[in-house]
């Protein structure tokens, strides 16, 4: 046998041997007709090693969206999913598969184990906030009709509303109540892509205002104010200035009462979407 089928042969056999002789690891789910099912609940809930780890992995694949408190930053505030209704399969599932249509990535084998995913999970679930005490306030009925006045000029549920602010769609599952009364009352500094405030000055000397969609070294795409979606060739006009402060108006109590205000609250935290992991009443 020439010498390097042999070498071949032995690192083969070798391999081979270390995978019979080495003890298997913990199983996390359990083969069914060719496919996987993942458990009801999470195998390493309160595990102190698997916490541990857990943490590593939520601040290193998850932080950056979800904040380091997961109370929300680009992402929603995961603190109350377990409030809300998922479970723990369901939970695992969505981190696997990620979320359609969102910034929310796959997180999949074998990049990402079953055992991270679990650890996660158990970390996280040290984060969750207790379920509230006192009765949510506010009437959602009179909040959706206050949203339609005042909101939906720019904001859409479901497919009705504006195109300048966010979708508000599963606003309730991203964002808690103090989150969204502190949006209203005080405005926000923060944008989301393709949210940010610009202004561009025409060589006339016209200022169009909107919200960035799209910029490079040479040009910017905003949607205006009308919801046109207009590009411009940064050498070809006055001005593109980049705004300090949210497009949404501040609520004061001039604007909002505080009673209008609970109601508004109440209706959108009723905004979940469609989620098929959560049982539907």
């Amino acid at each position: 046998m020439p010498a390097m089928t042999r070498r071949v042969f032995a690192a083969v056999f070798v391999s081979w041997f270390i995978a019979w002789a080495a003890p298997s690891a913990p199983t996390f789910a359990k083969a069914t007709a060719g496919e996987q099912t993942t458990p009801p609940n999470n195998p390493l809930e309160g595990n102190p090693d698997a916490i541990l780890a857990g943490m590593g992995g939520y601040r290193v694949r998850c932080a950056d969206c979800h904040g380091l408190d997961g109370r929300g930053v680009r992402g929603p505030d995961i603190t109350q999913v377990w409030n809300a209704g998922r479970t723990d399969e369901g939970l695992f599932k969505t981190i696997r598969s990620g979320v359609a249509g969102s910034e929310m990535p796959a997180f999949a084998a074998p990049r990402t184990s079953d055992r991270d995913l679990w650890q996660m999970l158990a970390y996280l679930k040290t984060l969750a906030a207790p379920a509230p005490a006192a009765p949510p306030r506010g009437n959602a009925e009179n909040g959706a009709k206050v949203f339609r006045a005042l909101c939906a000029a720019c904001h859409k549920v479901d497919t009705a509303g504006g195109r300048l602010g966010p979708d508000l769609s599963r606003i309730g599952s991203a964002r808690s109540r103090e989150v969204l009364l502190a949006r209203i009352r005080r405005g926000s500094e923060d944008f989301r892509a393709g949210y940010a405030p610009v202004t561009v000055t025409t060589p006339e000397g016209a200022a169009i205002q909107g919200v960035k969609k799209n910029e490079d070294l040479f040009s910017v795409q905003i949607m205006d104010t009308r919801e046109r979606i207009q590009g411009y060739e940064k050498d070809k006009v006055k001005a593109v200035e980049n705004g300090r402060t949210s497009a949404m108006p501040v609520f004061g109590p001039d604007r909002l009462s505080d009673s209008d205000l609970d109601d508004v609250l109440r209706y959108l935290l009723t905004l979940r979407g469609f989620d098929p992991t959560v049982k539907q009443q």
